[in-house]
């Protein structure tokens, strides 16, 4: 059995790893639970820099025999270091395969769920790193040739090491292992930023740690969601508790902005540390409808949650996500249901300056029934004509925009309820933006399945320094597109069929079987209704690379995992 599936509900992380070069990546942030103990437990840094005791019995009976107990109550190595549920379950497993621990999947479960909390990350710690668990392409280190973890994101995401905190003797012995077992050089720059990033005594943790960590999510939720190429859902969850006070079954309705489908979703979690959210879910689909493993992006596709519950445990945020490399997700955001109004969306993100008559439908929780036209704000520019229809989840009201209106972002207001930025006018469209700009997707083949990329054109108006593609720039929204796509060098369009096809909804699919090497294309979105000066259709290009699912160097086999390399068997 694979250790992740023994924690039951903890999505998968970036595995243990060498790189193309045959250099162990990745798990080496866990060697100092892996090197030999001291017999004693002492330690250098101790008078220094407190330890963090371990009381919990399960953990001082299973780790405490390697671990050395001092009599402070804290264990070797483990009271000098903080970190994530996946950075203890990834440490507990490479204890079951290198040490030959042996635990139960309860006691297992039981043991990250106990460290999570009193030897986790805070909340505000956790928040910065959440791209890692949730699985999503993040660009870590941008156009920054001085980032100072650079040497560490070169074999695995910086993410990596900013996801734990030790004290300064375990960061030394970090640096001195990974020179000593893989013969990465010192970089003190990269030693100094994680020093000074992860601390093992921090005020968030000190706070963190003096509050009470009950979990307390059962209820009704509101829902807030997008779905690239899906758009985007509102609805609600109803959380039960389960079976111990830190499992919840959860039951998702959600309902479609775009074109009013009913989605329901059912799902079990565990709570870890008050506020990290980790499970599965999956749909409810009508009786007549086809197999979602027909169509990969389908929303009732089986799902992996993982959320980020903020600390007073009222809002929540986080990701949804399946497919061989997490490529499709729900975008999730969270808030208790409350007794007053609360505004949740708006079925459209963007007016023209101009636009007379314009229905705009406006979704939330215990509206009132008899809204007038005087209690409905659009911001500066934006009339209300007379509210159409209103009931206590949606109200419609009939808008006109001045010509003169300034464009940017307006929000919502509605009996002193608001719902910020949710509207953004605009006089012109300049320029259209592919999302992601660049990306992967991978080719099929008798062992792993095809991996896909979703698109969505997103329009822009240049902001006030007239410049395009700057953080001033005001962005519109999803625009209807037409789809095609590129080979590079390819003189014209007959080679398409061997590489993939691009949806009239953006879906990148590759095809099923590998042709033997990686390509290189342009996935085309060009407007339907939008222009430039000269009246050509906006046109904008998102750079894909579709790979080989596996290739074989040194004698070793490698596979793809999210953006990068693995080993094959390592995760």
């Amino acid at each position: 059995m694979r250790f992740s599936n023994t924690l039951g509900l903890m999505p998968p992380l970036v595995s243990p790893l060498t790189s193309m070069s045959g250099t162990v990546l990745l798990w080496v942030l866990l060697a100092p639970f892996l090197a030999a103990q001291t017999p004693n437990g002492a330690r250098q840094d101790t008078a220094l820099e407190p330890g963090i005791p371990v009381t919990d019995p399960l953990v001082k009976a299973k780790c405490g025999t390697c671990h050395a107990p001092d009599e402070r109550g804290n264990l070797d190595r483990i009271s000098w270091v903080r970190t994530t549920p996946e950075g203890w379950q990834e440490a507990i497993k490479k204890m079951i395969l290198e040490k030959h621990l042996e635990l139960t999947p309860l006691e297992a479960r039981s043991i990250v769920q106990y460290l999570s909390s009193r030897h986790g990350l805070a909340p505000e710690e956790a928040k910065p790193v959440m791209y890692y668990p949730e699985r999503r392409v993040h660009d870590e280190i941008g156009a920054a040739n001085d980032y100072p973890l650079t040497a560490c994101a070169k074999c695995h995401a910086a993410a990596r090491p900013l996801s734990w905190r030790r004290s300064a003797d375990e960061w030394k012995r970090l640096a001195d292992e990974h020179f000593a077992q893989y013969k990465v050089a010192r970089n003190e720059t990269a030693m100094a930023a994680v020093r000074k990033a992860g601390p093992l005594h921090t005020p968030e943790w000190t706070a963190w740690n003096a509050r009470s960590q009950a979990s307390n999510l059962t209820g009704r939720w509101l829902v807030t969601a997008h779905l690239p190429g899906h758009g985007r859902y509102f609805g609600e969850i109803q959380v039960e508790r389960g079976a111990t006070p830190d499992e919840f079954n959860t039951r998702a309705t959600l309902h479609s902005i775009n074109d009013g489908s009913t989605l329901i979703r059912t799902g079990q979690i565990l709570l870890f540390g008050g506020y990290a959210w980790r499970g599965r879910s999956h749909g409810l689909a009508p009786s007549n409808s086809a197999s979602s493993s027909a169509h990969p992006d389908d929303p009732s596709h089986d799902a992996r949650e993982v959320m980020w519950i903020s600390p007073d445990q009222n809002t929540g945020e986080g990701r949804w996500f399946w497919g061989q490399y997490q490529e499709f997700g729900f975008d999730v955001a969270l808030q208790r249901a409350a007794p007053g109004i609360t505004l949740l969306a708006v079925d459209r993100l963007s007016l023209k300056v101009g636009a007379q008559t314009t229905s705009l439908r406006i979704i939330g929780e215990n509206l009132p029934t008899d809204v007038n036209a005087g209690e409905l704000s659009f911001g500066p520019g934006i009339t209300v004509r007379r509210v159409i229809s209103s009931t206590s989840r949606e109200v419609v009201a009939e808008v006109d925009v001045s010509a003169t209106a300034p464009p940017g972002k307006r929000d919502i207001t509605l009996r002193g309820a608001v719902l910020q930025g949710a509207l953004a006018v605009y006089d012109r469209v300049d320029y259209l933006k592919v999302t992601p700009e660049s990306s992967l997707a991978a080719f099929g083949d008798p062992t792993y399945v095809r991996g896909y990329q979703q698109f969505e054109a997103i329009g822009y108006q240049r902001g006030p320094d007239g410049k395009a593609h700057t953080a001033d720039d005001l962005e519109l929204g999803p625009m209807d597109a037409s789809w095609s796509m590129q080979i590079f060098y390819a003189v014209d369009a007959s080679g398409n069929d061997k590489i993939g096809n691009v949806s009239p909804a953006g879906l990148l699919t590759p095809a099923p079987r590998s042709p033997g090497g990686n390509f290189d294309i342009w996935v085309v979105a060009t407007a339907l209704h939008e222009s430039n000066q000269n009246g050509k259709p906006l046109v904008a290009k998102g750079y894909v690379v579709v790979t080989i699912p596996a290739y074989t160097f040194d004698g070793r086999r490698y596979v793809r995992d999210l953006e990068r390399w693995i080993e094959e068997g390592t995760w």
